[in-house]
């Protein structure tokens, strides 16, 4: 099977996550299309760009708003445009023309406040955040060897705490051979992470020495899993993966397995003290034709104690 391109594979929404659809919306052509080569055709997947920006810039500013911690972002999403999805889109046509379009990296790195000054002035020497993800990572390794936790992303479209999972106690299960769980079935909070990554994630946790967490945002809060602890919990038996359709902007699916983790195995990252609002956005072809789509604007969240904890053990 040929490799999804990078854009679509960021893009990528599960079907199962689908939840709005808009009637009479049919598919643009390319041609037809200033906006989007790739094929870009529906709000599902605008929504995603937006949400993705929103959620790691959430986390950015929680981080950062501690006065303890310093982040920034580092992985090729994070570090692309964030007010234009057609800048986007071209950010990753440049990154795949330049043979790295494909390279894994974890999308945000976390420094203890004292070496922001050094942070700054490397990022300023290499030409901005938006160069990170176009050089290779050893002329990297002085940035990278600062940063006390390198940070994966993932985010929701829930409100965690009207989950009608949220709060049941783990009990025995069948299926995990009567190790504490919950249903399958069960609509909770988790901390998901894709089967396709956790070979690379483990890779660059490995060859960086630098403990990899996934940060996953939902409307009211935050939680956070280090990758070490998330990989026992798959070996030990207690995570087991689960199977979705992803569909990608051009229309191609693909099934990939993804782990699910309760987010019970989870730190407290955050709460909401504010949350986003949805405003009405579209864009336009050059015939004129509208594409409406929901954007993520505002919102704030502010680290959990256990997780300045866990940050201030490592």
């Amino acid at each position: 099977m040929t490799e999804m391109h990078p854009f679509e594979r960021a893009l990528s929404v599960s079907t199962e996550d689908i939840e709005l659809e808009l009637r009479g919306i049919t598919e643009i052509t390319w041609a037809d299309f200033w906006l989007n080569p790739r094929k870009l055709r529906g709000s599902d997947f605008l929504m995603r760009w937006s949400q993705g920006v929103w959620s790691e810039k959430r986390l950015i500013d929680a981080t950062n708003k501690t006065n303890l911690f310093y982040a920034i972002p580092y992985g090729p999403s994070g570090t692309a445009p964030t007010n234009d999805v057609r800048a986007f889109e071209l950010y990753f046509e440049r990154l795949e023309a330049a043979g790295l379009g494909h390279i894994k990296r974890p999308d945000l790195l976390v420094f203890k406040i004292a070496d922001k000054t050094f942070v700054d002035k490397f990022i300023e020497s290499i030409g901005g955040e938006e160069e990170l993800p176009f050089i290779t990572e050893d002329k990297l390794q002085p940035l990278v060897q600062k940063a006390i936790i390198a940070v994966e992303c993932e985010n929701s479209l829930w409100v965690a705490e009207k989950m009608p999972a949220y709060n049941l106690p783990m009990k025995p299960q069948k299926r995990l051979g009567g190790k504490l769980g919950l249903p399958k079935v069960a609509v909770l909070p988790t901390v998901i992470i894709k089967e396709e990554d956790r070979l690379p994630l483990s890779k660059w946790q490995e060859q960086n020495k630098i403990p990899i967490h996934v940060w996953h945002v939902f409307f009211d809060r935050a939680y956070g899993l280090s990758f070490d602890k998330a990989q026992r919990l798959v070996t030990d038996g207690l995570i087991l993966p689960t199977e979705q359709v992803f569909q990608a902007p051009g229309g191609a699916t693909t099934k990939k397995s993804i782990y699910k983790y309760y987010y019970h195995y989870a730190y407290p990252l955050g709460v909401a003290s504010e949350r986003p609002q949805l405003i009405p956005a579209f864009i336009e072809d050059k015939n004129g034709h509208i594409l409406p789509y929901v954007k993520f604007e505002g919102g704030s969240l502010n680290i959990a104690e256990e997780a300045i904890n866990v940050l201030n053990k490592l």
